[in-house]
């Protein structure tokens, strides 16, 4: 955890291989699998409220939102771990962090998601982003990297390209860092989520 907290001091943003165990990531994997399986997935929109619209040019995601009080016996071994992340995050950093929200998402062959910020125009509640990667034996040329550019509010020069692989944690500044995910060649899942302030 320490090393994942100076990371983020360090530059707003952290990759943790491991932070989540193989067996804890397959049994979420394959409630991910499952639930999709079973249709429980929705094309991922753009926008929030009334204004959210499924834009299939800006992004060809499918999620299934994590509710509160019907989450499975993995999720909330997993949101437990977030849990002790939240309180972290809050003792090192002071963000006033009050809770975390989230869903699986789904990438299908092809899909995309072009670049954005995680934070809504107008908005100040979604504080530091947390991807949980779930994808096992991912090989260079899978495709679903993240492509993270590591200067806070700028979408052009250094930018790293993160492997989707299973048990990654990555987190960052939800409003602060432009970030893409490159076109999967194979189906790529995660659960995205974020802590966010009241």
């Amino acid at each position: 955890m320490e090393i994942l907290l100076d990371a983020i001091d360090r530059n707003g943003w952290a990759v943790m291989p491991g932070f989540l165990k193989i067996d804890a990531s397959r049994r979420l994997r394959d409630e991910c699998r499952e639930a999709c399986e079973n249709g429980e997935f929705r094309p991922a929109g753009v926008g929030r409220g009334k204004d959210l619209k499924v834009r299939e040019d800006i992004r060809r995601d499918q999620v299934l939102w994590l509710k509160p009080g019907e989450f499975s016996k993995e999720q909330e071994a997993y949101l437990a771990k977030l849990e002790l992340l939240r309180l972290a995050l809050n003792q090192r950093f002071f963000l006033g962090l009050f809770e975390f929200e989230g869903h699986f998402a789904i990438y299908p062959d092809g899909a995309f998601y072009k670049a954005h910020l995680d934070r809504h125009a107008g908005t100040n509640d979604r504080i530091v982003t947390a991807i949980l990667y779930l994808n096992e034996d991912w090989q260079p040329g899978d495709g679903g990297e993240l492509k993270l550019w590591t200067i806070p509010g700028e979408k052009d020069g250094p930018f790293e390209l993160i492997e989707p692989r299973m048990g990654t944690l990555v987190c960052f500044l939800a409003g602060d860092f432009w970030h893409e995910v490159m076109p999967a060649r194979k189906t790529r899942m995660s659960v995205t989520g974020w802590f966010r302030r009241v």
